[in-house]
């Protein structure tokens, strides 16, 4: 890998303008491709193999006029009745521009049904059925359906729209995340290396890196469903990491050349050294993000395969297209007093954190209890995690859902918003008075509010129930009757019939997903840790170094996770990022946020690993190296983890409280990841352990595969240091243990 990398620098360096040419070109296409021939976001959040799936495929099935998506329609008066002769005139106005919707089948009268009326006359509803789910509808289908609304213009009547489809299809927000990280950014880098030049590059490479991803995934959504989220999930991965990969590289370079190698002899060797961390770094990210598959959850492992897919392109775009802009950009790069041409030490730039790393390598049994305390108490939360998924209550207050969802509650109860749909198999010989059987049992559950009559096929073998819930959808206590009618109540009413019911609906569906993925949480964690505890054995000939890893990146999350719970679920300071109530923490949340953040804290795992390494095989004892690789990476570190959480913190002010929920876990977690973990853990930790840190066994050494190609590295690869026999790129020996090095004593 490393003389490869070598070989694409120095020729990204020499054939600048032509590489440079070829990315634009390759963006240019796959962003045209992506607009003409590239899918759709579809938001489908069916769980395969669970219950209310099975009650969306019978009714499908057997009753397909009530299989489809639906709708509420909620008509309110300020003052007076919904009754009035102005408000009724408006009212049936709009439903009947309802019915003309395509893709509406049937829309339902609410001043000729009582039940569809408030208790206090100022609140009725309509029901809207479609032919088709969610996702095969379209946001199109909800456009039509909210310009309906012009029928009411200049009456006394308020129309707001709320139920499955405009919930799950609810309205594009736009805010000023991208700007906010592009900014704070601008800002680090600049304050960084003092060059408009090394100001800029990142950014630029972050940006058509990000393009072409965003494209590529737009040309996936034409093959598989990508969820509309995977944008914005995309966005917010691929801006950061694109910046991050770029940072390392152009660090790295810069020290070189101000050192007073030349400039494409520099790019040449970044490339072999930074650059390959870059690529195990981002094949770690990947590699964890790809884990999502194993959640068994379709969206679930939509999300994964487009963040995956921008990370791989930023990798790509750090080892090729960067190179050649740092040869256009020559000694631009430095700053303006650095130009002159005299060698600057590196150890002179970095004399502050060389002090911090003494310091904790010299004391880290205070620092590692210190910061494991940390972690832990931030962890404590975590313990509380409720899963679920945030209703239409946690929407912005300018919304139609919400302002639907809110209207409903105050003139009908908090579970009108969740009602559940009972499917009713009756069996073959069906008797149509086991589903009046079922509507009084669980009408006399206490936390059922109402229950519709059974509503029967043509062919009188299937019965729909509408039940509805005394609490909210994201209540843990509609989650308790989810679970008491499938596993108490329903056995007991069709105990010794042929007859079987499904609990299903849109609050349904939620519930079980939060459960598929409670139950197959522990065991992605554990498949993402093994497998990256693999990738960093072989890279680092170590079994402590990828041990110690996994645990203390497990450690970072679990603060990460409290931290989130506290926020959302608790309420602490919800104010502060603009949320109006408490919410549940959305159950893919926690596994999405597991694979990105153990992929992104193995970055600097990798990268300040991989300096500690090279000092440790250029001769250093273990406590110098630490101290030397913790020198010469925290400053870049820092910066890039500053710019990270700027980036997620920027996706804070998105409406959507599932993007908030993402860019508070995510920046806390980053934070956490490159100051406690990083900057005090790390170096403590292999201060602790000594010369072991490094040890393999060398029947291991011998199955576990070598990243480098067989044979001596160029020389221009290999000499990293004067005398630093058999370095491989990334700054080891390339047989791994073969041999140890000789010690340099402090």
């Amino acid at each position: 890998m490393g003389r490869w990398l070598h070989r694409t620098g120095s020729f990204s360096a020499r054939r600048a303008r032509w590489v440079v040419l070829g990315w634009v070109v390759v963006a240019l296409v796959i962003g045209v491709s992506s607009r003409t021939i590239g899918g759709d976001a579809v938001d489908d959040f069916s769980v395969p193999g669970v219950e209310s799936q099975a009650a969306s495929d019978l009714l499908e099935e057997r009753f397909p006029e009530r299989s489809g998506a639906t709708a509420l329609v909620v008509f309110h008066v300020d003052e007076g009745a919904v009754t009035d002769p102005e408000a009724a005139g408006a009212i049936a106005a709009t439903t009947d521009a309802v019915a003309g919707v395509p893709g509406v089948v049937g829309v339902t009268d609410p001043l000729a049904n009582p039940m569809s009326i408030s208790a206090d006359g100022t609140t009725a509803f309509a029901s809207v059925q479609f032919d088709a789910s969610t996702a095969e509808l379209g946001r199109g289908t909800l456009d039509d359906l909210v310009d309906t609304r012009q029928a009411a213009a200049g009456s006394v009547v308020t129309v707001e729209y709320g139920g499955e489809l405009p919930t799950v299809l609810k309205e594009e927000s736009t805010g000023p995340a991208e700007a906010i990280g592009i900014v704070a950014a601008l800002i680090i880098l600049f304050v960084m290396f003092r060059s408009v030049t090394a100001m800029g590059l990142p950014l630029l490479t972050a940006l058509l890196g990000l393009f072409t991803g965003l494209g590529l995934v737009a040309l996936l959504a034409g093959v598989i469903e990508i969820p509309s989220m995977a944008s914005k999930l995309g966005t917010m991965i691929g801006l950061g990491v694109g910046i991050d990969y770029a940072l390392f590289v152009l660090s790295r370079h810069r020290d070189n050349v101000a050192a007073g190698m030349d400039v494409h002899e520099s790019i040449a060797r970044t490339n072999a050294t930074a650059g390959k961390a870059v690529v195990i770094a981002g094949s770690t990210v990947v590699v964890a993000i790809l884990g999502l598959q194993f959640a068994g959850i379709p969206f679930v492992a939509a999300l994964g395969y487009a963040a995956a897919l921008v990370v791989a392109v930023a990798v790509v775009v750090a080892v090729t297209l960067l190179p050649a802009l740092l040869g256009l950009a020559g000694t631009r790069i430095l700053a303006r007093r650095d130009r002159a041409g005299v060698p600057v030490a590196p150890e002179t730039r970095r004399g502050g954190w060389v002090r911090w790393a003494h310091w904790v390598a010299h004391h880290p049994w205070r620092s590692a209890v210190a910061a494991t305390a940390v972690l832990l108490v931030l962890a404590v939360p975590a313990l509380d995690m409720q899963l679920g998924q945030a209703d239409a209550g946690s929407a912005p207050t300018d919304t139609t859902h919400r302002q639907a969802y809110d209207l409903l509650a105050d003139g009908f109860g908090d579970g009108f918003n969740g009602p559940l749909a009972l499917v009713i198999d009756l069996g073959a010989d069906p008797d149509a008075v086991v589903a009046d059987q079922v509507s009084a049992a669980v009408g006399e559950d206490p936390g059922v509010e109402a229950v519709s009559p059974a509503q029967m096929n043509a062919a009188g073998d299937t019965a729909l129930v509408t039940v509805i819930p005394t609490t909210k959808p994201q209540d843990v206590a509609t989650s308790d009757l989810v679970h008491r009618l499938r596993d108490t109540t329903l056995p007991a009413v069709t105990d010794g019939t042929d007859a079987q019911v499904a609990v299903g609906g849109p609050t349904a569906r939620f519930i079980d997903q939060s459960d598929r993925i409670g139950e197959r949480l522990p065991w992605f964690i554990f498949g993402v840790v093994t497998v990256s505890f693999l990738l960093l054995m072989v890279v680092f000939r170590s079994i402590l170094v990828p041990l110690k890893a996994a645990l203390l990146n497990l450690l970072a999350i679990g603060a990460a996770y409290g931290v989130v719970v506290a926020v959302f679920q608790w309420g602490w300071g919800r104010s502060l990022i603009g949320l109006d109530e408490a919410v549940p923490i959305a159950s893919f949340v926690p596994m999405m946020m597991f694979a990105i953040l153990f992929g992104l804290s193995m970055d600097y795992e990798v990268f300040i690993l991989s300096r500690i390494r090279e000092e440790y095989h250029r001769g250093h004892s273990n406590i110098d190296s630490v101290v030397e690789g913790l020198g010469a990476t925290a400053k870049v570190i820092t910066a890039a983890a500053l710019i990270m959480i700027s980036v997620f913190l920027g996706f804070v002010a998105s409406p959507d409280p599932i993007v908030k929920m993402m860019g508070v876990g995510l920046a806390t977690a980053v934070a956490l990841d490159a100051t406690i973990v990083r900057m005090v853990l790390v170096p403590s930790t292999m201060a602790l352990v000594g010369d072991p840190n490094w040890w393999l066994p060398r029947w291991l050494d011998r199955l576990l595969p070598h990243l480098d190609v067989e044979g001596e590295p160029p020389a221009a690869v290999a000499e990293t240091a004067e005398g630093a026999e058999g370095a491989d790129p990334l700054g080891g020996e390339q047989s791994g243990t073969a041999h140890a090095p000789a010690r340099v004593e402090a």
